[in-house]
């Protein structure tokens, strides 16, 4: 009895259900024991609670977080080939198209591998599973909870015992989930890779970069071979080095997992970061410098001789080449530490370090085409400046989800391209003496303020929506004083019902119009607040969306509660009875 009283008290306070209701992970083992040197399957039962679903590993659609399970790997003992069963695909009112989902129980297969070095005990191995419980109606935060595996090691050649078979053998005539975890190769896909790979070639513009030209040349242009098998090959091992260093980056930034990403949503963190780019773009225009140290260039020009000389070479030029390039990759560490895959992560980096590295590695091959480049002068002090707008751009954007409106967020990103415009193509007096680049820079000067003015205006005619005030208990107790019908509305980045209903409902022109006649309050539960579960308990809310009517007296119309997507005509039904109910007696 006390257990149970226990528990109903539990529910009260957590309106949010807890990990335990939602999802429950039970632990399978192939054998009892696991001898040293050897791979054995393993198997996770997930059970997922109705109504609820989670989502597939592969990120759909906008607001849709994917579901990931991961392991800590240890000296001699991990779990590999993670693989998912083969998702349902289910399409829901606000979802424009089928996305995939699991629901009930099913089975996730993995490999434990055991190193031939690992001395005998019980180790624990350490992982996480992270996803987002919805329903076809509202959906929950998203979780990530630790998981202990427990195994018992003993050395090679001991006996053991089979466990768990029949489900094992069920489990390998399920098909699993095909590709990679969170990869989907299609035409989006590569599209992305391409213009992955056109930005590492423009990262080649940057000052940090050019310096390494005649570093290059003089590694390459001593040794005084034709162009041959033997130079390409030293060509490949140049920039297969570039590309081995930078992927480290990545795939450090995947391992990271949403840690990176949680981080990253912090407002101290942004204003830090922003901070950080707008110093390293006012170094572009000339306030201050900053210089690749000189060990770093020294080591980088050191002659090592064969086909290893020629990779170090390689490896070298990522550390060199970091102070410049370090702003413009922060950006693609961001998205591929919220995706979280470690080949997803390997890749774009891998893709990113070809562009960066590929004109080089053409240099090294044609050494002696030096004269034929263009000589560092004028043009490359412009770029330079260009590539600190560049960075003001990016500061820019890091701070946009702190701006509370959306045309001070588009007009904040206006105002850097038309200030941009301005000083490069206008007012910035470099190689003013030659008329064809004097040419090139108004040219680009025009592009850059008619882009920043264009974006501005189309976003500004961008249908304006509700005007949520943001939560305040002294609103909602201002309202019932004055006898003033107010709406509450409870929303997440996370929820994907939450998002349709912003696009589709709330900047309906007539909804707009309705809801200039109430007190329009809006509690955003993307990021944890102090007050988030008191107010939760007080109205009962079970997850997101949640819209709730309050009439004249401060008390909740509970017959117009919205607990699910919907459309604008059921929404304007609510709104026109609430106000009808609302009005004062004659």
């Amino acid at each position: 009895m006390r257990i149970l009283l226990l528990a109903v008290l539990i529910s009260l306070f957590h309106p949010f259900p807890t990990f335990a209701s939602t999802v429950q992970v039970e632990i399978l083992h192939s054998h009892d024991r696991y001898p040293a040197e050897g791979t054995y399957p393993i198997l996770f039962r997930l059970k997922i609670s109705k109504p609820w679903y989670i989502h597939g590993t592969k990120s759909e659609g906008e607001g849709l977080i994917p579901t990931l399970l991961s392991f800590q790997k240890s000296p001699g003992l991990t779990v590999e080939e993670v693989k998912f069963p083969e998702p349902e695909k289910k399409k829901f009112p606000y979802t424009s198209k089928p996305i995939e989902i699991y629901s009930g129980t099913i089975l996730v297969r993995g490999t434990l591998s055991v190193g031939g070095t690992l001395p005998s005990g019980s180790p624990v191995i350490k992982g996480e599973l992270s996803y987002q419980a919805c329903s076809s109606t509202l959906c929950l935060p998203p979780e990530s909870v630790s998981l202990h595996l427990p195994t018992i090691i003993v050395p090679r050649g001991t006996p053991t015992k089979a466990l768990n078979q029949k489900i094992f053998l069920s489990a390998r005539a399920e098909k699993p989930a095909e590709g990679i975890p969170g990869i989907r190769f299609g035409a989006g896909f590569l599209l992305t890779l391409f213009g992955i790979f056109l930005w590492g070639l423009a990262l080649n513009l940057t000052p940090c970069v050019y310096p390494l030209i005649p570093i290059t040349v003089s590694y390459f242009g001593g040794r005084k071979q034709k162009v041959g098998a033997n130079t390409m090959m030293h060509g490949m091992l140049y920039i297969l080095g570039l590309a081995l260093m930078n992927s480290v980056l990545g795939l450090v930034a995947a391992l990271s997992g949403g840690m990176l990403g949680a981080i990253l949503q912090q407002p101290l963190v942004l204003i830090f970061v922003a901070a950080v780019m707008t110093a390293l773009g006012l170094s572009f225009f000339g306030f201050w410098e900053f210089r690749i140290p000189s060990t770093l260039t020294k080591l980088a020009s050191k002659s090592h001789g064969g086909y290893f000389g020629t990779f170090f070479m390689g490896l070298t030029l990522g550390i060199v080449a970091a102070p410049c390039l370090g702003p413009f990759i922060l950006a693609l560490l961001t998205y591929v530490g919220q995706k979280g895959d470690p080949f997803l992560g390997f890749l774009y980096f891998f893709i990113l370090s070809l562009g960066l590295g590929l004109p080089l590695s053409l240099l090294a091959i044609f050494s002696g085409a030096l004269n034929k480049l263009p000589r560092s002068g004028d043009w490359l002090l412009w770029v330079r400046k260009f590539m600190g707008w560049v960075l003001m751009g990016m500061a820019a954007y890091m701070i946009i989800p702190l701006i509370p409106h959306p045309l001070g967020k588009s007009g904040l990103l206006a105002a850097v391209a038309a200030c941009a415009g301005i000083h490069l193509g206008f007012l910035d007096k470099t190689a003013s003496g030659l008329r064809r680049f004097s040419n090139i820079k108004k040219i680009v000067g025009i592009c850059l303020v008619c882009g920043g003015i264009l974006y501005l205006i189309s976003s500004a005619h961008e249908r304006e929506g509700i005007n949520w005030i943001p939560y305040d208990q002294n609103i909602i107790a201002m309202a019932a004083r004055d006898k003033k019908p107010l709406i509450l509305d409870f929303y997440a980045d996370w929820c994907s019902p939450c998002l349709a209903m912003e696009r589709k409902v709330f900047k309906d022109p007539e909804v707009v119009e309705l809801s200039q006649n109430l007190i329009t309050v809006r509690l955003d539960l993307t990021r944890r607040q102090p007050i988030q579960n008191l107010v939760l308990e007080q109205y009962g809310v079970r997850g997101v969306p949640t819209i709730i009517f309050l009439n004249r007296e401060g008390k909740e119309e509970k017959d117009l509660r919205v607990e699910t997507y919907v459309g604008r005509f059921e929404f304007l039904d609510r709104m026109r009875k609430h106000l009808e109910r609302s009005a004062p007696e004659r």
